[in-house]
């Protein structure tokens, strides 16, 4: 934690809470972008590799191992992050222990089902029946997951993001290269992704092991075990509300139409991954930082202000890939295009999954309260209001809109999540946040948003036309939302 040094002015600590939170962001940022970066060349050799019926296979069996995902952890990844330094519950090897264990235990019975049930699983999923045996390599995958989850946690905790990020990228190049060496040199259709994932879910383990022995302690302390679930349960509604908001267009979309537009669909959702780094770097950064921040008499302004300045970047990388995304998806890169022809149909739908990534970032500032002051019963019930508005907005939205109305869903779920959470912390944690710049921002993306999909879809948008909003939506933002003042606290702030 910065310590808050006597005579240090509120100016002074903010603006050093904010350049370490800045600092950490970055550094999570890199080993973020450098691994979804490796991760998402993979869309483009998807899309013009398999047909976007297959692709719909690859899609629908991901959504399956997203949800099952939130089943195995649990929420003990919750409880570990919250709990991993509390010396009244216990030592350190037992408050590591014990929930890895129960990870453990509780995902190796979870697999065993998933292997026994590989038939009825397929159906379920429009899985072909000569691919059912892919839910064997399923139940290993999730398996492998799980056993790295809380070691994951723990070097975040050490703040060890070097580590950290050599492990997730050396994970995703093995990732990438099986993908390339079975499906290009070994001719291998679609079950080759699934291999790929699994050996390298195994190799990272295997990397992680050396840290998990030197903390492992072979006992279970079931007081320990009691305090954390607790804490974490409320995660598995939570998490599953969440994974849902994220995936559940996906069987719905192959319900309501077919599996090539399910293809086309999830291939443009990718495209969201831009947002998603953002979002993703900045939690990475964000969650151990408030923590650490929260006994400061200025965390509740250091916390307003992180509100503001994060607004302010996700506005400025939504817009910027909105006007842009249409030329960056028909780049060429040794005769291939960023995602496949075939796939171009659905990219109207990319801003507005930018755009509802932008509100799970919101969503992710205001968690601050809920660890804080351990008010997790309140997740599921926001997380679950969020997924059902999805569902229903899906069923309603993509006989009318096709694949737009599931983009809809996504973003209205989104905001539901932020607004809900937001009202429920300023409750028992109030934080006087900059509201009047933020309603701004969002006036002036509503704004843009609107010019943009009338000159699409009634004008042809010439590149002019897109430099010419960018820079007219940032002279609006300069000129409404960032004063002399903030310019020159980001700059004496920041720049060094």
């Amino acid at each position: 934690m910065l310590e808050n040094k006597p005579g240090a002015s509120h100016s002074g600590r903010l603006g050093e809470a904010l350049k370490q939170l800045s600092k950490d962001t970055a550094v999570y940022g890199v080993s973020t972008i450098v691994g979804r970066f490796l991760n998402f060349l993979l869309v483009p050799f998807y899309t013009n590799i398999f047909l976007p019926e297959e692709y719909g296979i690859i899609t629908n069996i991901y959504a399956f191992i997203a949800i099952l995902n939130i089943i195995f952890i649990y929420g003990m990844d919750a409880a570990y992050l919250r709990f991993a330094k509390d010396e009244e519950i216990g030592n350190e090897k037992d408050i590591f222990s014990t929930p890895y264990f129960a990870v453990l235990i509780f995902s190796l019975i979870f697999s065993l089902i998933i292997i026994w049930l590989k038939v009825p699983l397929g159906d379920s999923f429009a899985v072909p029946d000569n691919y059912n045996y892919l839910f064997l390599f399923v139940a290993s995958i999730l398996f492998s997951d799980a056993i790295t989850v809380i070691p994951f946690i723990r070097l975040r905790i050490e703040r060890r993001p070097k580590k950290f990020a050599a492990f997730k990228i050396i994970n995703i190049v093995i990732n990438v290269s099986l993908n390339l060496y079975l499906i290009l040199k070994l001719k291998m259709g679609i079950e080759a992704v699934f291999i790929s994932n699994l050996v390298a879910s195994v190799i990272t383990f295997f990397l992680l092991t050396p840290s998990i022995l030197k903390l492992l302690n072979f006992s279970f302390s079931s007081s320990i075990f009691k305090r954390m679930l607790k804490f974490g349960l409320p995660y598995i509604p939570a998490g599953l509300g969440s994974i849902l908001i994220q995936v559940i267009d996906r069987p719905i979309m192959e319900h309501l139409t077919d599996l090539n537009t399910l293809g086309i669909y999830q291939a443009n959702h990718k495209l969201g991954i831009f947002m998603m780094l953002f979002v993703s770097m900045f939690q990475y950064a964000w969650q151990p930082f408030f923590m650490q921040e929260s006994k400061s008499e200025d965390a509740k302004k250091i916390f307003s202000r992180v509100l503001t300045y994060f607004t302010l970047v996700a506005s400025i990388i939504l817009i910027v890939l909105s006007l842009f995304i249409d030329n960056i998806i028909r780049f060429e890169i040794f005769g291939k295009t960023i995602i496949g022809p075939d796939y171009w149909s659905g990219v109207t739908v990319v801003p507005v999954i930018l755009f509802a990534y932008m509100f799970n970032g919101l969503y992710v500032v205001f968690t601050a309260g809920i660890y804080i002051k351990e008010k997790s019963i309140y997740v599921p019930l926001i997380t679950g209001a969020g997924a059902v508005v999805n569902i229903i907005s899906n069923f309603i939205l993509i006989p009318v809109l096709g694949m737009m109305g599931a983009a809809l869903s996504v973003l209205a779920s989104y905001i539901v999540m932020a607004a809900g959470l937001y009202f429920v912390t300023q409750k028992f944690y109030k934080i006087n946040y900059e509201k009047k710049k933020i309603a701004i921002i969002f006036l002036l993306i509503l704004l843009f948003g609107a010019i943009y999909y009338f000159l699409y879809y009634n004008i042809e948008i010439i590149l002019i036309y897109k430099f010419l909003l960018l820079i007219l939506f940032l002279a609006s933002i300069s000129f409404f939302v960032i004063d002399k003042k903030e310019i020159e606290f980001i700059k004496n702030k920041f720049s060094r």
